[in-house]
């Protein structure tokens, strides 16, 4: 072995090497283990009769001659995160961790790296023509009893003398993931903005919830926009928040005071709180040594008494008496008891070392003083049931005792201790709130498929019924009519660019065609400019508006930045060039009718004071950002013609609750509809322009809006929840159908390819004449409410109530609420007189007998 050692170590001539020297030495042998799933490492052989003996190394030679192996770690896929661009960034990041290893023996020339587990996922190209990719992983010991804890060893890589750079880094997959959601480096000095690199670290930033990325106050709305999802990048919309972050969440920072209004603060905030990427992963919340899923995590969150400041970690919760606290210590609080979440409570949960046991949780020494204060029996060591109403009973005995919580003085010294007591949730004048339970109101459920008018209809029962409009959902509104307004700017924009580039093609084919008949001299060259041309400056900001628009990216960078760019309003509203494309406006499909009511108004709604009017909200899309569950109470003002109907009295005072529910909420397969099984009655608005227009659904396909409205209406009449509910069919948009029937036949929808409808004389008649236009769309009506009633009584052995309804006419949503009332009134009356007549038999029965 020595001889081997002298003719590959460079040792000194004057040191010889004996036999017995100790000289530490590592080599590779044949492996005859079980079958692996990689590569067997490949090494190029050395042959040692062509290596030079340490004696006849000379000044000439070099280890560069040599070919040395090259050993290339194996690539540990995380299935956590197998993003190659964010493997890049962790290189960047930690490039500068690096060390180098010399071996004692060697030149300076050849080193021994050593790379951090993180680097493995690059891959490593050795750029020496290596044979073979070797591939070698170290496992950490198996007889650890927590190996998660165990520091991961090093690999070590042997690389040609160019090649040796080394990155060292040792973390647990916890740590990687959260690696994961750190800030692309940038170039700038430490502490500056990350997008302009100025300032240093006492400059004021904001910071991205995702990314810890941090921006100043110019760049805070070029980078995050208008914060739909809270104070994030543009980039990093949609994606989870970084854990570190969780707890500054609906925090409003200095900065973000600074830099917008009081009320758009508020709705970042809430935006912020409400998304649903920012909410607590239920995986991450382990109870009882179970993680959470989903459902329970909804449940302990939505209870009348759910744990606060909840985030990731370890809990244990005692069902029975509603204790939780922290893993390893003791009660922090009493929420709600009887929650099915988590697994059974352990034993050692809280680290009792009383010996004393309730609900098979051995108790801390604060709860043993808190018992034996209580006045109850703690001597030798025995077991309680404790309810949470502080009742107990010893167990194995049928003697129940307490509540603890009336003992005098035993809350203050819960306090005192810093134990939790009982929350008690009183009503405004300090009674408990089960003493006077709340008034049952009669509840209307307004459902619908998108853009079917529901949320036109509630607004309008608001204005209708003089409920005022929080400020919450006018700057809501504001937000959206802003927003909105910016894209019908650039669907405009697009449609000038249309009109320019067709007048430009005109004139060039009309020179061609002059050229081509020999003119003298032929047409002057075209400068490019029409009567749809705009300045330079106005077409900058027209090109990035239709760019922004394209990229789906509208809503995120508006309304925040309608600032920056509002004197670009005013000055492409006087363009001449923007009026000669608005004059054409009705040729551009994409634009909305509704378009024309705002962009009258451009100028005004545009300017950061503008405040939208009861009139504004109606004729706006949707009710708020979230368009989610939407709540009203109500009552019908009396009427001259409503004296007395049908043999009853309407009452003004009586009162109602509307309630507008946005599909996106109902979840898969309606199984939301659970929550609305106390209603009363289900309006289903239908829009009856739907017919021949499409939509994408959940899984991709494109699908008949009209054949999506009814297959909704199934699902949600044939729900448990709804099996003996009244329904109204609203037909909504009767005004646009009246314009669209003409143009566009009902048979494009398949549903209704047997339509035809009988004008006057046993005829089609499909003239311009307003009479038999009015007559095409009653008969439409007529014909879509049947379709819709049949399908109801093959589903369904009640009756199905319609009505015609023009959202933006607040006649007729009065009149079909109205009717609501009267079909509830109806089915009282219905209801007594059968109980009427079935003690009417009862009492005959009983005489007779």
């Amino acid at each position: 072995m020595a001889t081997l050692l002298r003719k590959i170590l460079p040792f000194e001539k004057s040191s010889p090497v004996d036999d017995d020297i100790s000289i530490e030495y590592s080599f590779a042998i044949e492996y005859n283990g079980p079958p692996i799933n990689f590569d067997i490492p490949k090494l190029v052989p050395v042959d040692l009769d062509r290596l030079p003996t340490a004696a006849e190394v000379s000044s000439s030679f070099s280890l560069n001659d040599v070919s040395l192996p090259v050993i290339q770690p194996i690539v540990k896929v995380n299935p956590v995160n197998q993003n190659p661009s964010k493997d890049k960034r962790f290189a960047s990041k930690l490039g500068s961790a690096r060390k180098s290893i010399v071996h004692p023996g060697l030149s300076n020339e050849l080193s021994v790296t050593v790379d951090s587990l993180d680097s493995l996922g690059k891959g490593i190209d050795d750029g020496h023509g290596a044979v073979g990719c070797s591939e070698i992983q170290e496992i950490s010991d198996v007889n650890n009893e927590n190996p998660s804890h165990v520091r991961k060893p090093s690999v070590v890589t042997f690389r040609e003398p160019e090649s040796c750079d080394v990155e060292e880094s040792d973390y647990s997959e916890t740590e990687s993931i959260i690696l994961d959601e750190q800030p692309i480096a940038r170039n700038g000095k430490k502490g500056s903005c990350y997008r302009c690199l100025k300032g240093n670290r006492f400059t004021e930033k904001e910071i991205c919830i995702v990314c810890n990325a941090k921006y100043c106050y110019k760049c805070v709305l070029r980078i995050m926009g208008s914060m739909p999802e809270g104070r994030k990048c543009i980039t990093c919309i949609g994606k989870k928040i970084h854990e570190s972050r969780r707890e500054s969440l609906g925090k409003r920072s200095r900065l973000l005071k600074q830099l917008l209004g009081e009320l758009e603060v508020q709705r970042v905030m809430r935006s912020e709180k409400a998304c649903e990427a920012n909410q607590l992963p239920p995986q991450l919340v382990v109870v009882n040594g179970e993680p959470l899923t989903q459902d329970e995590l909804q449940v302990l969150q939505t209870c009348q008494n759910p744990p606060e400041k909840l985030k990731p970690g370890f809990y244990w919760y005692d069902k029975l008496s509603g204790f939780w606290g922290k893993e390893g210590h003791g009660p922090c609080q009493i929420i709600t008891a009887q929650l099915n979440v988590g697994a059974h409570i352990k034993s050692n949960a809280s680290n009792g070392n009383t010996n004393i046991i309730v609900n098979n949780r051995v108790i801390t020494k604060k709860e043993l003083w808190m018992l034996q204060l209580a006045g109850v029996h703690c001597e030798g060591n025995p077991s309680y049931w404790l309810s949470a109403d502080g009742s107990y009973q010893e167990e194995g005995q049928n003697n129940i005792k307490g509540p603890i919580w009336n003992k005098m003085g035993i809350k203050l010294f819960c306090t005192l201790l810093s134990l939790p007591v009982p929350p008690i949730t009183l009503n405004p004048v300090g009674e408990d709130v089960s003493l006077s339970p709340p008034q049952v109101l009669p509840k209307i459920l307004l459902v619908g498929y998108p853009k079917s008018g529901t949320s036109t209809i509630y607004k309008q029962a608001k204005v209708l019924y003089n409920i005022s409009f929080s400020e919450n959902e006018r700057q809501s509104v504001k937000s959206m009519i802003q927003s909105n307004l910016y894209g019908y700017l650039a669907i405009l924009l697009q449609g000038r660019e249309r009109f320019e580039e067709e007048i430009l093609q005109e004139e060039d084919r009309k020179r061609q065609i002059a050229d081509g008949s020999g003119s003298p001299g032929g047409a002057s060259k075209i400068d490019g400019k029409t009567k749809y041309s705009i300045s330079p400056r106005l077409k900058a900001f027209s090109d990035w508006l239709v760019q922004v628009m394209e990229s789906g990216n509208l809503e995120v960078i508006f309304p925040a930045a309608t600032r920056e760019y509002a004197p670009f309003i005013a000055e492409l509203w006087n363009d001449a060039a923007f009026q000669a494309t608005y004059n054409r406006r009705h040729e551009l499909e994409m634009l909305p009718r509704i378009a024309t009511y705002f962009l009258e108004r451009a100028i005004e709604i545009s300017r950061t004071d503008y405040e939208p009017s009861d009139m504004d909200i109606l004729y706006a899309e949707g009710i708020t950002s979230s368009n989610g569950i939407s709540c009203m109470e109500f009552s019908f003002p009396l009427i001259e013609r409503e004296i007395a109907i049908d043999g009853y009295q309407h009452d003004p005072s009586a009162r109602y609750q509307l309630i507008r529910l946005h599909p996106s909420s109902l979840g898969e397969r309606c199984k939301w509809l659970e929550m609305f099984e106390d209603v009363d009655i289900v309006l289903f608005s239908v829009s009856m322009i739907d017919y021949d227009e499409f939509s994408v659904d959940s899984n991709g396909v494109l699908t008949n809006k009209m054949l999506a409205s009814k297959q909704l209406f199934e699902s949600i009449i044939t729900h448990p929840s709804f099996e003996k509910k009244n329904f109204l069919l609203i037909l909504n948009k009767a005004d646009l159908l009246e314009e669209k029937i003409e143009q566009v036949p009902l048979i494009r929808c398949e549903w209704f390819h047997d339509f035809s409808p009988v004008i006057s004389h046993n005829h089609y008649n499909f003239s311009n004449n307003r009479n038999n236009h009015t007559s095409l769309s009653q008969s439409a009506f007529q014909y879509i409410a049947t379709k819709f009633k049949r399908l109801f009584n093959s589903l369904s052995d009640r009756k199905l109530y319609v009505s015609m309804v023009t959202g933006l006419e607040p006649d007729s949503v009065d009149e079909a609420l109205r009717y609501s009332r009267d079909i509830l009134k109806w089915n009282e009356t219905e209801n007594s007189l059968v109980n009427t007549e079935m003690s009417s038999t009862d009492i005959e029965a009983s005489s007779t007998s």
